[in-house]
């Protein structure tokens, strides 16, 4: 056994939020024959494992993780054309923005909406990563990973990964069982953008000549920048875990309720309809950042050290020595005002590590530890 074993390393500078206490230990594995020495040494020394990317999706806790955290850091990318589509495997620790800006480069349509989003290739699966209408499910082929119950490498395809809204089997049915190892996307050769989203059929407007993937891209990231959902060194507001709260999904009647509340509070006039999408299966998805200002959140609504974004109301935002506590007891004051208002419980996006499980349960998030 080779491994480079760190020991008591802050996790905050490893993840975009800034916050977190120490690992126990910390292992940066780029092989899958490194993923099983550490998997073994935690074994040997009865130690809990909880696995990370980049950190873009995670609120770590301030007494940090007792165990071992096993970051993947496998690289590497590879093209290969299949006809009108080309397959891309890239490795879990791959930058999944400069991965989307190579694609886009070689004019593979399947990703340019899903462009700006932090993180590295590894999370995609495991949150069923998606936006301004795309999702990682719709163009996986399949995931790489290390089977810790039967200790190797497995392929499975995307039928056998369980995608549903920012879920997958990584992340809920199988949570302690795989560890990401990279991931195989079928993309189309030469494809048309998708431009289903209101925000960007907004902003092309109507009647132009249809837009390349390139500029797809480009105003994708605009928009995300505009909203600080973009990281951008020395911006205050992008020290966030991105969106904290998923957008909930309703029923129809549920909607309608929630509509006649927010014109009772005065949040809509008689002819406004409260901002969603209906679902192939005839129920809402709800933007959950409309929730949380109606509730009387604002943008910029600051709770000592913790805010919203200025620029998002789905943001919190580590204003400068905010603590994991700072943040829960934030998130909290959301998740009631806006239940007790609306009767909508919003559900954190964020993985939890280090909590203890009352607390992840409270909130109805998902754990990123066993």
């Amino acid at each position: 056994m080779n491994l480079v074993i760190q020991e008591h390393i802050p996790l905050a500078p490893h993840t975009t939020l800034g916050i977190g206490g120490p690992a126990r230990y910390l292992i940066q594995a780029e092989s899958v024959n490194t993923v099983l020495d550490a998997i073994e040494f935690a074994h040997s020394r009865q130690l809990p494992v909880a696995v990370i990317g980049g950190g873009s999706n995670l609120l770590v806790s301030d007494d940090g993780f007792p165990g071992l955290v096993l970051q993947v850091t496998v690289s590497g990318c590879s093209f290969e054309d299949d006809g009108d589509a080309s397959l891309v495997r890239a490795g879990a620790g791959v930058d999944w923005d400069g991965l989307v800006a190579e694609c886009v480069e070689q004019n593979l349509a399947g990703v340019e909406c899903m462009s700006g989003i932090p993180g590295w290739v590894g999370a995609t699966p495991v949150q069923n990563v998606g936006a301004y209408g795309q999702e990682v499910a719709g163009v996986i082929e399949a995931v790489r990973a290390f089977d810790r119950d039967e200790g190797r490498e497995v392929h499975l395809p995307a039928s056998a990964c369980g995608f549903g809204y920012r879920t997958s089997v990584f992340n809920t049915t199988a949570r302690n069982r795989y560890i990401v190892l990279g991931v195989d996307y079928r993309l189309q050769r030469n494809g048309r953008p998708v431009l289903e989203y209101p925000e960007l059929q907004r902003h092309f407007g109507d009647g132009g000549a249809e837009p390349g993937l390139s500029e797809v891209r480009e105003a994708v990231r605009k928009i995300r920048a505009s909203k600080a959902m973009l990281l951008v060194e020395d911006d205050a507001d992008c020290r966030s875990a991105g969106s904290f709260f998923k957008n909930p999904r309703v029923t129809a009647e549920e909607f309608s309720s929630i509509e006649a509340a927010a014109r009772r509070e005065g949040d809509l006039r008689t002819d406004e309809t409260f901002p969603g999408f209906v679902l192939d299966d005839g129920n809402r998805k709800m933007s959950a950042a409309r929730l949380i200002e109606s509730a009387g959140f604002r943008k910029g609504t600051e709770r000592g050290a913790v805010a919203l974004s200025g620029k998002h109301a789905l943001a919190l935002v580590n204003r400068g020595g905010a603590s994991a506590a700072d943040v829960l007891e934030f998130a909290v004051e959301i998740q009631t005002r806006v239940d007790d208002r609306f009767g909508v419980r919003l559900m954190p996006e964020p993985a939890f590590l280090g909590f203890p499980s009352e607390v992840v349960a409270r909130l109805g998030a998902v754990r990123a530890d066993g």
